[in-house]
């Protein structure tokens, strides 16, 4: 049995290897450039891709069920590469309408809120834009919404999900008092959450009334804009959410949120009318993907503007998948020392991360700025570590769904001496100092322990506080008055002086090349940096073993506490943090 085994395990590992080098064979026979044809309709299928911050058409992170089979993640495609695909479409003869189907969008309200605007603007041309659903939710008729005709299917059984804004909080002291495990929080900010899931078993004032104020602020936007775009208003679309009268198709039409009802032969029929062609086999559709394929070219020329993409956690080190310190300083170099680049637009979206990790990102910003304009794009989030970084950049362009601020600072370190006792397990240590374990994980603060943390964490905050006032011309007590952890709404925060103007990466873009003297389009190139990684690159990161392990507690209400228990288990209990309370999904 042991000998079948271990065969079978070899046979498996052939096999294994076979498929990854026949990928990677068809993936260097498939580089061509996509061939579009004559006349078609671009056709943005939401469940075909992730909306991301920077295109990525492979990726070699696929997934395994446990009930067996591997499944391949969508492809990614950047915003900006989908914006310019649009501005492409909108001056080609050949496209004809825009087919937007918006069902099982992903990549946060914000990057929706810049897909929609860049939607407005290819209508301007004067092509439309027809959107078909079968299951609408918030954020998949927020982007519907912005068409000139909206299309439901008639069957029934979809799952219309219209039923306004939430955000759900974990909390794990029940649990972790169960178990024997105390973590002790040491933080500034009476807002600044981060770590309240640990240390109580519901949220404090303050934080509830953040998080329903922030709730509430971006509600207001996709309500508005909605109801705008359906000439309904505000408490009409209200009334229908919060009655849920809006259940089947025929509801929808009722109410005026969709034009039409059609079975699939009569949407087939519609496209084909719109098309102007009298056979479906002469109906194109062209997928998004291939249409940024043939036509978006991010290639630079003698005279450039740079989005560098902060994109992840901020994370000291190399991490590929992060912004990682080093790593993100050798880009920030690059560009200050390229000559053709002539001005950076900042995208941030980031929840913040590393104090340390940040303030090297800062720096390198900084000595980039003394000879390059810098403005800053906000995205899904622009918060603590993500603001830090870009407070001092020379203009703030943000989404209005942008969640930003969190200007604060915490630190955590558990013990499990309660845990050691449950389980009979006996720890000894022998210091040479009085404090040599303080950081031992197996007994808690002393006093004067904890006012040593607490002491290294309002310094921090006050370096914090200074920077963005300095950043942003404000007094650092009207700056701390607006901290203390406090996450706010891209509305919200321009009224408060954190941002300058509501905009995504295009108004940014633009605003960038004004700084350094170009008038139109035509005068510059856009380039991206980081680069994204090529297949073969992820290739030899998984085979280096740099790809993160997968952690039992992944999807999970307590994947926060695996990742916390990853930060102590690489030895960094007492590391300060300038980072978002969670990773927050609005559903």
């Amino acid at each position: 049995m042991m000998l079948a085994v271990i065969c079978a395990f070899l046979v498996m590992q052939m096999v294994g290897f076979f498929m990854l080098f026949v990928m990677v064979g068809a993936m260097s026979l498939g580089g061509s450039k996509t061939v579009l044809p004559r006349e078609g309709v671009l056709d943005i299928d939401m469940a075909q891709f992730t909306l991301a911050e920077q295109t990525q058409e492979e990726s070699f992170s696929p997934s395994v069920s446990l009930l067996g089979g591997v499944s391949t993640p969508t492809p990614s495609i950047g915003l900006w590469d989908a914006i310019q695909a649009l501005e492409a479409a909108a001056a080609d003869p050949s496209i004809k309408y825009v087919l937007l189907r918006p069902d099982m969008a992903s990549g946060g309200v914000s990057s929706l809120e810049e897909l929609r605007t860049a939607l407005a603007e290819f209508r301007k041309s004067g092509k439309a834009v027809v959107a078909y659903t079968e299951n609408p939710g918030n954020g998949s008729y927020y982007l519907a919404s912005v068409a000139d005709k909206i299309y439901m299917t008639s069957y029934h059984g979809g799952t219309a999900q219209m039923v306004g804004l939430s955000s759900q909080m974990t909390f794990l002291k029940d649990l972790l008092d169960k178990v024997g495990v105390n973590v002790q929080l040491i933080r500034h900010g009476k807002y600044k959450s981060a770590g309240e899931m640990y240390i109580k078993n519901a949220p404090s004032a303050e934080n509830r009334e953040q998080y329903q104020v922030m709730v509430n602020s971006l509600w207001k936007t996709v309500s508005s804009t909605i109801a705008a775009a359906r000439d309904l208003s505000e408490e009409e679309l209200n009334d229908l959410v919060d009655n849920l009268k809006l259940n089947f198709p025929e509801d929808f039409l009722q109410y005026g949120l969709v034009d039409e009802l059609l079975d699939h032969e009569g949407l087939v029929s519609k496209l084909c009318t719109l098309a102007q062609v009298e056979k479906v086999e002469d109906l194109h559709l062209v997928s998004l993907m291939d249409y940024v394929s043939a036509k978006v070219t991010n290639q630079g020329g003698k005279e450039n503007v740079a989005i560098l993409f902060a994109d992840g956690e901020i994370v000291d080190g190399k991490d590929y998948s992060n912004i990682a310190a080093d790593r993100f300083v050798a880009e920030i170099d690059k560009l200050r020392k390229d000559k053709t680049v002539k001005s950076v637009v900042l995208r941030v979206n980031s929840p913040g991360g590393s104090v340390v990790a940040s303030e090297k990102i800062r720096t390198a910003l900084k000595l980039l700025m003394a000879e390059k304009p810098v403005v800053a794009s906000y995205g899904n989030y622009a918060a603590s570590g993500g603001y830090w970084i870009s407070a001092g950049t020379q203009k703030i362009y943000s989404d209005a769904t942008c969640l930003t601020g969190s200007i604060g600072v915490f630190s955590m370190i558990p013990e499990f001496s309660k845990v050691t006792d449950k389980v009979g397990v006996n720890f000894v240590s022998i210091s040479s100092n009085k404090h040599s374990d303080m950081y031992s994980l197996m007994r808690p603060f002393d006093a004067e322990e904890t006012a040593n943390m607490q002491a290294y964490i309002e310094d921090i905050y006050g370096r914090f506080v200074g920077l963005v006032a300095e950043g942003r011309s404000l007094e650092e007590a009207r700056v701390d008055e607006l901290a203390q952890g406090r996450v706010w709404v891209g509305t919200d925060a321009i009224g408060i002086g954190l941002v300058d103007e509501i905009g995504g990466l295009r108004e940014a873009v633009d605003y960038a090349a004004s700084l350094a003297g170009y008038v139109s389009k035509g005068d510059y190139h856009v380039i991206s940096r980081p680069a994204t990684l090529s297949s073969m690159e992820q290739i030899m990161m998984m085979i280096g073993g740099e790809k993160e392990a997968p952690s039992i507690l992944a999807d999970t209400p307590f994947e926060a506490l695996g990742r916390s228990l990853d930060g102590i288990r690489e030895g960094r209990p007492g590391q300060a943090y300038a980072r978002l309370p969670y990773d927050i999904v609005i559903r």
